[in-house]
């Protein structure tokens, strides 16, 4: 199926209220911090708002965006990284204490093996210790690496602990529209998060280090396109289902 017919039916996914989105605690599993904001901050305010905050986890340590930069070494921009996590889910009214950090390499998270089934345990452990019982995962047509760890790492939840398993489209917005994708029509959700649109546009600034201002010696370094914020700034955050 064409990459812009799955689009065009992502947009029109039926409007559904949070608690048929959230039914309870949700565990969100972000391959990148900025991923929890790009795809699911509207969604994340709304859950706080209503008074069941979520549950965070941030899969890979985010030290790969700027390889080359003399200024900013992997450990330094480590630390960078998950600051603006933090101060990104408490621009969304998450507390500091529901957001955590895998520390798994960027780039190169697992897609299976003993270093991914650990991860997957680090999670169940989590799944029992908040009583989550839905977890938010990305898409399995985002065309990234730690994307699809990420989703897999999801899939494995599910059948582990017998929980909801939704996915947000983050980079899959990009694929080019005449790409034939290994999708049928997807069946899922949209969230109106108008009330909160604005909060989400926040946290998703915090993540500065994104934007190519903050580090500005390493020219191969990845910056946030446009044209994907463009595509994540919409009223609707959408959620598919496997």
């Amino acid at each position: 199926m064409k990459a812009g017919t799955i689009h065009t039916a992502l947009r029109s996914l039926p409007v559904a209220p949070l608690s048929a989105v959230a039914p309870g605690t949700v565990l969100i599993l972000a391959p990148h911090a900025d991923d929890e904001s790009l795809g699911c901050g509207g969604l994340i305010a709304a859950c706080c708002a209503a008074g069941r905050p979520p549950v965070v986890v941030i899969v890979t340590d985010g030290a790969a965006s700027h390889p080359n930069s003399p200024t900013w070494p992997a450990d330094r921009l480590r630390q960078q990284r998950q600051a603006e996590a933090i101060r990104a889910v408490e621009c969304l009214g998450l507390p500091r204490q529901r957001i955590g950090f895998m520390g798994l390499p960027d780039a190169a998270a697992p897609h299976s093996g003993p270093v991914f089934g650990h991860a997957v345990g680090q999670l169940a452990r989590l799944v029992t210790t908040h009583g989550c019982t839905t977890v938010l995962a990305p898409w399995r047509a985002d065309p990234h690496c730690d994307h699809e760890a990420a989703w897999k790492m999801g899939v494995a939840l599910q059948e582990h602990c017998a929980i909801a398993l939704l996915a947000y489209p983050v980079w899959g917005w990009l694929i080019p529209a005449d790409r034939e994708l290994d999708h049928d029509m997807p069946v899922g959700m949209r969230l109106d998060i108008s009330p909160y649109r604005a909060h989400k546009a926040r946290a998703i600034a915090m993540h500065e280090s994104q934007y190519g201002h903050l580090i500005t010696d390493d020219p191969t370094a990845f910056s946030l396109p446009e044209d994907l914020l463009a595509a994540l700034s919409s009223d609707f955050e959408v959620f598919v289902r496997p």
